[in-house]
């Protein structure tokens, strides 16, 4: 069962879309992974690539995230995520965008300060895209990857270093910029 695990949306149950396709982020990985960046979220914008139920950055709203994109490349996982920003009381801070990640971030408007990248294991997409994304980051922007432990991502992307970590057969890579640990933000309004 899919569900938020702390913050204003606190217990909420969420759906997922149906079939083997879409691989949930296990709730131990999330808890871990959150726990990671717990400093990180508040009045930060997110962007949730290959977001699947949305469950990342449903809970980095939960926990005081300003805004979340969320984006997949295909509509059944879109309508299951504008289903739990029903839910959870947040369509008026998301918006769910439908088209390949790279078409994606050609097409945002504002920084963002927290990406989450969790694809499908097999496509390989986090190494190329992490390039991609450095003219859509805020600064002190952290991205929290989630791939195959066995597949360890690039030890750093622009001024980016990673600290992988393991649970499991997931590894969970988080970049923050060099000298960036941690770094508190303002909070901003949507």
């Amino acid at each position: 069962m899919l569900r938020i695990i702390t913050g204003t949306a606190r217990g909420r149950s969420l759906v997922a879309p149906p079939g083997e396709a879409t691989r949930p982020t296990a709730e131990k990985v999330k808890e871990a992974m959150f726990s990671a960046i717990q400093f990180e979220i508040e009045g930060r914008r997110v962007l949730d690539l290959f977001a699947g139920s949305g469950q990342l950055g449903l809970e980095a709203l939960s926990r005081g995230a300003s805004y979340a994109t969320f984006v997949d490349v295909a509509r059944r996982p879109a309508a299951v995520i504008e289903e739990n920003l029903r839910r959870t009381g947040f369509v008026d801070r998301a918006q769910v965008l439908c088209r390949p990640a790279e078409a994606a971030l050609a097409a945002l408007k504002e920084p963002v300060g927290l990406v989450f990248l969790d694809p499908p294991y097999a496509l390989g997409a986090i190494p190329p895209l992490l390039p991609l994304l450095l003219p859509c980051l805020a600064p002190g922007a952290v991205v929290v990857c989630e791939h195959d432990a066995e597949q360890p991502l690039p030890p750093r992307f622009g001024p980016f270093c990673a600290a992988p970590r393991r649970y499991g057969r997931t590894g969970v890579t988080i970049y923050r910029a060099e000298g960036g640990e941690r770094q508190m933000v303002t909070p901003v309004r949507p």
